[in-house]
């Protein structure tokens, strides 16, 4: 599986996993947004090379020491074989190369896969949005601290 950033001609394939994944999915127009937005990454995990096809996207803000994930999923075809896993640890990853403080996110409350999913990266629950996404469906933010590296031995100094 490789990962790449995601082109205009991603698109339809994009918009298929959504479809797929959410009973309120994103509309074309919030992700033709995303693309041209300076702040905003869509990412797409590519499973057959030979198909260049995405089997799954992840969206990501990232707005001064901040990374906000607002949108991830996996073709059903391709769910539980650690796509989503490989998502996440891209953005941690990137995260801290770019020194966000945090990455943060929403996930509805009743979505105790994905909620499992982001606690297996120390992702913690803070706090409860009511009716975030619809009437009696909350959302649950979820926040990582991100920690600097420590200074290495060799360039610590003492005085």
């Amino acid at each position: 599986m490789n990962l790449r950033e995601a082109t205009y001609a991603d698109l339809p394939r994009i918009i298929e996993i959504e479809q797929l994944s959410f009973a309120q999915p994103w509309s074309l127009n919030s992700f033709k947004r995303e693309l041209t937005l300076p702040f905003s990454r869509l990412i797409v995990a590519i499973c057959d090379p030979n198909e260049r096809r995405p089997c799954g996207f992840l969206c990501r803000w990232l707005v001064a020491d901040e990374l906000h994930i607002l949108n991830i999923a996996v073709h059903p075809d391709f769910r539980q074989a650690g796509i989503g896993a490989r998502l996440m640890q891209a953005v941690i990853s990137e995260a801290k190369a770019k020194q966000a403080h945090v990455i943060t996110l929403e996930v509805r409350r009743a979505n105790l896969s994905a909620r499992s999913l982001y606690r297996k990266f120390k992702f913690e629950e803070r706090r409860l949005r009511k009716n975030y996404y619809a009437p009696g469906e909350d959302a649950i933010v979820m926040e990582l601290p991100i920690v600097p590296a420590p200074i290495a031995a060799s360039k610590r100094r003492f005085v």
